[in-house]
């Protein structure tokens, strides 16, 4: 394919004028990976377009609301229309309302939901919530988890802060922290001793039930499970972070996948269809909480947006339709099985592919056949942050465009068939064949 990126240089030049590291969200800035970031023009199906004309088999999928790819006619159909109707009322809509009764008939542990912007909004108000209920303070979370960028969550957080010599964010105060417990992934002990220390002054502990914000990391049978036992034994709440994972490892999201109901539960991404919506949910004795019910103040101009909601309400009718989530999976396993064949015959370069529902991440592994799986960040090899720049660029070069971050995972759409997969696989042993041994 033509490589040359001479206009995504050019505007990048120009965007370094005007925006802090010329980049609306860190990840996209090529930090991690070296080089200047790829500026898109158009995107169809599984495939993007850049201004230089490049076109690139598309596995970063905007990070996740794009199961069933790029510009799928059903959902911009429901869009347009929308937009015909007007892009923003300000008041209330019928539109939102069926989305949230769509959601709160399919999910059990979802009976009532309040709309909102973005995935960081909705995690602010669970929290809120959730100490408004029990009348405690202290937040456990994960190290590792990303629960956007509120102040109190931004320890520890994986995604764009991952591999930084600091902890959280400069910009922070040490008080906004101080109510703020961390415990590791893959330490069931850990938790049950800081539940023994501060049990309770707990209101909730925080966790994506698919960690996928440093790296894929999936947890071992039953410890979702033994959250849930652990919190309601001392008084607090489980909070699901499923913007990522919700309507996408399941229609209900990892709490289905996994059989672990969560007391509260924040969505992003896919409730969207691809436009700027999060939600935050639960049971109703929790939602009471919420304004104008209760004394939890929430509010957003743009909240409940027709577009959005028209969108997102079009994406989940066609998954509860379709319901494309068991041949998603085969197809992500089948991808992760090529990819890991190729490598294990590779001399030079040995990758794990890790994988959970139609969610992927590749990692830099030891030289053993099957390498053990990764479950926190501290088991990530430390060859990965090195070997990861190479192999995006080499990827990227052969016309295959995953997320910019060692740490990110990838994502598999409806779009994604046999040939994307058998394009993808021929890439990776020619980028593998262009890179030496680490």
């Amino acid at each position: 394919m033509k490589t040359t990126r001479e206009q995504s240089a050019a505007l990048f030049a120009r965007a370094l004028k005007v925006t802090p590291g010329g980049v609306h969200s860190p990840v996209r800035a090529f930090r991690h990976v070296g080089g200047t970031p790829v500026f898109i023009d158009r995107a169809e199906g599984a495939y993007l377009v850049d201004v230089d004309g490049n076109r690139y088999l598309d596995f970063c999928m905007s990070w996740g609301p794009l199961i069933f790819g790029h510009s799928d006619p059903d959902i911009a159909a429901a869009a347009k229309s929308a937009i015909d109707r007007g892009t923003s009322f300000g008041t209330a809509e019928a539109t939102s309302l069926e989305l949230a009764e769509l959601i709160t008939r399919a999910i059990p542990w979802v009976e009532q939901l309040r709309f909102v912007n973005s995935g960081t909004e909705a995690v602010m108000s669970a929290i809120r919530v959730a100490r408004a209920a029990t009348g405690r303070d202290k937040i456990l979370k994960f190290a590792g988890c990303y629960h956007g960028h509120m102040d109190a969550l931004l320890v520890q957080a994986g995604s764009g802060l991952a591999g930084q010599t600091i902890a959280d964010s400069n910009g922070v105060p040490a008080a906004t922290t101080a109510d703020t417990l961390i415990a590791p992934l893959d330490d069931l002990a850990a938790v049950e001793t800081i539940f023994a220390a501060h049990g309770p002054q707990i209101a909730a502990v925080i966790i994506e039930p698919v960690p996928a914000n440093q790296g894929l990391l999936l947890q071992r049978e039953g410890y979702l499970a033994a959250l849930a036992r652990l919190t309601r034994k001392h008084g607090a709440l489980l909070i699901f972070d499923e913007v990522i994972s919700g309507f996408r490892m399941a229609f209900g999201g990892a709490a289905e996948y996994f059989g672990v109901h969560p007391d509260l539960v924040t969505y992003g991404k896919i409730i969207g269809g691809g436009l700027p919506v999060g939600a935050y949910g639960g049971r109703a004795e929790f939602m009471a909480q919420v304004a104008p019910l209760g004394g939890v103040y929430q509010a957003g101009t743009l909240s409940a947006n027709p577009v959005a909601m028209a969108a997102g309400l079009a994406t989940l009718r066609k998954l509860q339709r379709l319901s494309p989530y068991a041949e998603l999976e085969v197809r992500t396993r089948t991808l992760a099985l090529a990819l890991q064949t190729a490598s294990i015959n590779h001399s030079a370069v040995r990758i794990n592919c890790q994988t959970a529902g139609s969610i992927f991440w590749l990692c830099s592994a030891d030289a053993s056949a099957n390498p053990e799986a990764v479950h926190a960040p501290a088991q990530i090899p430390l060859t990965h942050a090195r070997l990861y720049p190479r192999l995006f660029h080499a990827l990227l070069n052969n016309g295959i465009y995953l997320a910019p971050s060692p740490w990110e995972v990838g994502f598999l759409s409806t779009v994604h068939d046999s040939v994307c997969i058998d394009t993808f696989t021929t890439a990776f042993k020619a980028a593998l064949d262009s890179l030496s041994p680490d």
